[in-house]
């Protein structure tokens, strides 16, 4: 199965990981793995998500960027975390 990324950057504060993950939760969608950790000063964090490829991707990345906590969106294919987590 080939993964695809999703390259989050997020304000770090209690509950945005929840705030991510319920999104998926409730759109019936599986996240294959995440990882997250703060950039810069720690009022932001990085979160690379990895889901398979499926037809509800798209709708989901629209959601994520209308998440008040999300500053960017990014879809990507290649990215070297997605590679790792395929891995496990």
């Amino acid at each position: 199965m080939h993964n695809y990324g999703i390259d989050l950057l997020v304000r770090n504060h209690a509950g945005v990981m929840s705030q991510i993950t319920g999104l998926f939760s409730r759109r019936n969608f599986n996240l294959e793995g995440i990882i997250c950790g703060p950039v810069g000063s720690g009022d932001e964090s990085r979160m690379v998500l990895t889901v398979a490829d499926d037809s509800k991707l798209e709708q989901i990345v629209l959601q994520l960027e209308k998440l008040y906590d999300v500053l960017e969106v990014k879809r990507v294919e290649d990215h070297p975390i997605t590679k790792v987590l395929e891995q496990l």
